[in-house]
């Protein structure tokens, strides 16, 4: 089974470098850079606003939990918007290439 990452980088610099860092560690095996987006959000009570860049990453089911808990530690907000889940309908060609994370062997 196949899983989807998103979570939106105040920087793409900093999007990169952690995208990177979860390629490295093989937790998974591609992420998608999106932006700018402009993100509307209440934040302690107050309404702000900002650019930010959002990515998608995409993984092996089996390593979700490791890699939403790995972009937690690595993510530089105090409370970053991560959010995972996994995907009801893969196809075979993709959900083949992400198990290849679980098995170690990704080209």
């Amino acid at each position: 089974m196949s899983a989807l990452i998103w979570c939106p980088f105040p920087d793409r610099d900093t999007a990169l470098s952690t995208a990177n860092a979860l390629l490295d560690e093989r937790l998974i095996a591609c992420a998608n850079l999106v932006g700018p987006v402009e993100s509307l959000f209440e934040w302690r009570g107050e309404r702000g606003q900002a650019e930010e860049f959002g990515m998608l990453f995409k993984t092996d089911a089996a390593l979700l939990d490791r890699a939403v808990a790995r972009l937690d530690a690595l993510h530089p907000y105090e409370t970053p918007a991560v959010m995972g889940w996994r995907c009801d309908r893969v196809a075979e060609s993709t959900a083949a290439w992400l198990g290849q994370l679980r098995r170690g062997d990704v080209k």
